[in-house]
């Protein structure tokens, strides 16, 4: 990757990792986006307790973690496996894809021109610095017409060629999630209960989500977005919504979630 971010990360971050030293009771990983390394604690790599920590690790594997302590001075920082959960993995894996993605079209764009990729790269992000947070991000606004080449100081030729591959890869995606809401009502009126309380979370999620009977109680919640992360905010929203509204009428409501829709 030629994003290198600069600093150190803020507590909290989520970042990628790659796994290079294991020892009995940590795990040292190189954090890719930054270039620096930080440690696994045992009791942060899984829960419950750990008989062999090379069960849950190896040397080279790619894993996404949370910063859960920096130490600027001393340059120290602590990760977590374990406190990210697979929505958070797969948002951060598709990130980096679509970051690693722009960066392709960038070095595509440098060997048509015979220029190069690194020097396309700078001067990219050096007139963007501040107002994109990677790459791809600017260049779906321009795929988009919501940006344009010309406010960046490239050659002609080099210009035009990468327009012309920004357009050819970067389109519209959609991706869809969700899972099986079940909600019942003790009240004589349960049909007309359940029926208000569906308007009201499908209400939170227009015009994208979809709510299906599939019986005994039990409904098909399917959100679609441009986003995973857009699609996850949406689906708590609704499934949210729903339980809530559903306990206000002295029913019950519960949520599961599934991988595939």
């Amino acid at each position: 990757m030629f994003l290198r971010k600069e600093g150190i990360p803020e507590e909290g971050e989520l970042v990628l990792c790659t796994i290079n030293n294991i020892h009995f009771h940590s795990v040292f990983a190189k954090l890719d986006e930054y270039n620096k390394s930080g440690l696994i604690h045992i009791s942060e790599v899984s829960p419950g307790r750990i008989r062999n920590i090379r069960d849950f690790v190896s040397e080279g594997k790619k894993v996404v973690c949370k910063v859960i302590r920096v130490n600027a001075e001393k340059g120290h920082i602590d990760l977590s496996l374990r406190r990210v959960n697979e929505s958070q993995r797969r948002n951060k894996i598709s990130e980096i894809k679509l970051e690693q993605m722009a960066e392709k079209i960038v070095e595509q764009t440098a060997k048509k021109t015979g220029t190069q990729a690194s020097e396309i790269y700078a001067s990219i992000m050096g007139k963007l610095k501040g107002r994109y947070s990677s790459l791809y991000a600017f260049f779906e606004d321009v795929s988009f017409g919501k940006a344009s080449l010309k406010e960046i100081s490239l050659k002609p030729k080099a210009a035009e060629e990468l327009e012309e591959l920004i357009k050819q890869r970067i389109k519209e995606v959609e991706v869809s999630i969700g899972g099986n809401l079940k909600l019942t009502s003790f009240s004589p009126n349960g049909v007309n209960v359940i029926r208000k309380v569906l308007e009201n979370a499908l209400s939170k999620g227009k015009p994208n989500t979809e709510i299906k009977y599939e019986g005994g109680g039990t409904y098909k919640v399917s959100v679609k977005a441009k986003d995973y992360k857009t699609a996850e905010n949406v689906l708590k929203q609704v499934t949210e919504t729903a339980i809530e509204s559903i306990e206000k009428e002295k029913g019950i409501g519960t949520f599961l979630r599934k991988e595939a829709v």
